[in-house]
This record gives structure tokens, sequence and C-alpha cells, in this order.
């Protein structure tokens, strides 16, 4: 069989998706003016295109699958398989927003006030059935990019996609409403997807991906306590309600295992230590599948 072509998003998030595939087990190397990587797997062949035109090239068989936003599917109006969401972006691991905004000085405060008004975006048509599904008509034009710089000189409003707010901000830009949220999503070409191969393999990127990405937000937590105190622990740590527990030499004490939420081990570990805990270890994680 032929390897089979995938397609990664090139610019903002190129960083974030080799990462993303090193913690899943594949290594890509890619050339400082390549957009042909290296990746270590002869069942798969890459490139990095716009995430903005992986949509069409998938659904038209040109790729076989690819990463790419739900927004770039929605604006292309694409026929083709979604598998799975996964969300991760270029700074934060979270969702993405499709907002209109326009300048903090300005009169419009709603979808309605609108009307009439020019609209800057790259995606004009999701901001065309957004605005006729609130029955608003206004003039929509493409943006080739800095969109939001154009207001107020060259236009009233702009729908702009946004991860922290923090550019529009700077741009003494308002959101005023928020027309879509958006994060990364696995797609396959129709015709591929019924190829068992092709499926199969893409199911497997597709899980441990998932558990890189699950990976990112957990720690691995293990420790020596006294067998007496477990319970007491179990009581009031909810995180440690599933632990694996081991016996130790000494009947008393035993070793218990669990994955919790990075964020609350700081909060742990002294309670932990309270309780009787010794040799606490906290270490990270590749992937957490379940």
């Amino acid at each position: 069989m032929e390897p089979i072509k995938i397609g990664l998003p090139a610019g903002s998030l190129q960083e974030a998706t080799i990462g993303m595939f090193k913690k899943a087990g594949w290594t890509i190397s890619v050339g400082s003016r390549s957009y042909v990587p290296k990746i270590d797997d002869p069942e798969l062949t890459a490139r990095f295109i716009r995430a903005q035109e992986i949509p069409r090239y998938v659904e038209s068989g040109k790729l076989d699958f690819g990463l790419t936003g739900a927004d770039w599917v929605l604006e292309n109006n694409a026929d083709v398989v979604e598998v799975v969401k996964l969300v991760y972006a270029k700074r934060t691991r979270s969702v993405l927003k499709w907002v209109v905004a326009v300048p903090n000085d300005s009169k419009i405060k709603t979808v309605k006030d609108l009307a009439g008004k020019k609209i800057a975006t790259e995606v004009v048509n999701i901001t065309e059935r957004y605005l006729k599904a609130n029955g608003v008509k206004a003039d929509v034009e493409f943006s080739w990019g800095a969109t939001e710089a154009k207001p107020p000189e060259l236009v009233d409003a702009v729908v702009e996609i946004t991860e922290t707010g923090s550019s529009l901000r700077a741009n003494n830009l308002r959101i005023i409403d928020t027309i879509m949220e958006s994060s990364t999503v696995i797609i396959v070409n129709k015709k591929s997807w019924k190829n068992k191969a092709i499926r199969k393999k893409v199911e497997a990127i597709a899980l441990l991906l998932q558990g890189a990405l699950e990976a990112e937000t957990k720690v691995g937590l293990k420790m020596n306590l006294p067998k007496k105190k477990l319970e007491n622990i179990i009581k009031a740590l909810p995180a440690l309600k599933k632990p694996t527990i081991s016996s130790l030499s000494d009947p008393e004490w035993i070793a218990i295992e669990v994955i919790i939420d990075e964020s609350v081990v700081r909060s742990i570990i002294p309670e932990l230590k309270e309780y009787g805990a010794q040799g606490i270890i906290e270490y990270p994680l590749n992937k957490v599948v379940y």
C-alpha cells in the first residue's frame, strides 16, 4: 500500500503540532524552508499546508486525512469525515473563538447594529451565515491579514479569531458577540475512510494524539503511606478515589500510585504529608489513554 497522505497545519500551529505528535510517538523533522517534513513512520507521508486549505485537499482526495480547524471545515463547506476533536492552540490548551469586534468608541453594541456596515474577516461564509441567521444585511469583505488594524478607518467591524483576546485589546477593539468556538479536528477523505487499513491507522493516530493531550494536564503521584491512614486520605482527597495500592515488606505500610490533575498537586502534597505519607514522587506523563 502506498503511504497514507496527511496534511499538517503550517503556521502558528506547526510547532505545537510537531510537539503533540512527538508525545504521541511520532517524530516529525522539517527543514527551515521545507513544507515536506520527514516523519519516522513508513506508512505516512506528510506535508505542511495552511489549515484553511486542508479541508478542500482532504475532500478532493489529494490528502487522505489532515489536522485543521473545525472553523475551516465549515468555511469550506467540506464534505469530509470528522474523526475527533483535539483541543490545543499555539499558546494555551483551549478552544479558539471567532468573535465580532468593533472599536472601543463605536456605537455598535449588538449584531443588529451591524446592518449596513462593512465587516472584514477571513471567514466570509461563516460571517454571512451568522448575519443571515440574525436577519442582518451587511457588507462582508475578505481580509488577507492584519484584520484587527482595519477599524475604524477601513471597516466598521471585524470578525476575527482569538485565543486570549489580547491582540484585539491591543488594537482598541471590544467584542460584541461570539460567532462560534473552534478546535483542531482530524478529518478524513470519505473514500479513504472506507479503506480498512487507512481507517485503522487514522484511528490509532487519533487515540494516541488524544492521549498525549490528556497527559499535558495530568501527572503521576506515588508515595508510601501508613496503612491505617488510607481510608482517611481517600475520604479527604477526592483525587485519590481510585489509587493503585501495593503491599510493602512492612505490613503496616502500603504504596499508592495515582494519576491526578497537575493543578491540584500543590494543595494535595502538603495534606499527604500531614497524614504521614513518605517518599512522595511526582512524575510527568507522555500519554493518558482511557
